[in-house]
């Protein structure tokens, strides 16, 4: 692998991170307001936690792909198959 693959690696991997986090920091004040709302609107039932269990739902699958299944399915998997691929085709032609 050259220093120029594992610089794009690098920052393809940092690229996934920060999306997270801006998912993160968007989920927070979001849910913040949401709150605030209900709280305003109509302290006696808190619907608020709808969408937060909801998103929330969504933020920890995020959060699972990036630092739990990061190589499952992911771009490594899919490189290390295309090169078994590869390697049977020049087999099959010998």
């Amino acid at each position: 692998m050259t220093e120029e693959e594992v610089y794009k690696r690098a920052r393809n991997r940092m690229e996934e991170i920060k999306g997270f986090y801006i998912h993160l920091f968007v989920y927070i004040v979001v849910n913040i307001g949401l709150f605030v709302i209900n709280y305003l609107s109509c302290p006696e039932y808190w619907w608020f936690v709808w969408p937060l269990l909801g998103w929330g739902i969504g933020l920890v699958a995020h959060a699972l792909s990036i630092f739990v299944f990061h190589g499952f399915l992911g771009h490594e998997w899919e490189e290390s198959q295309i090169k078994k691929y590869i390697e049977r085709e020049k087999r099959r032609q010998k």
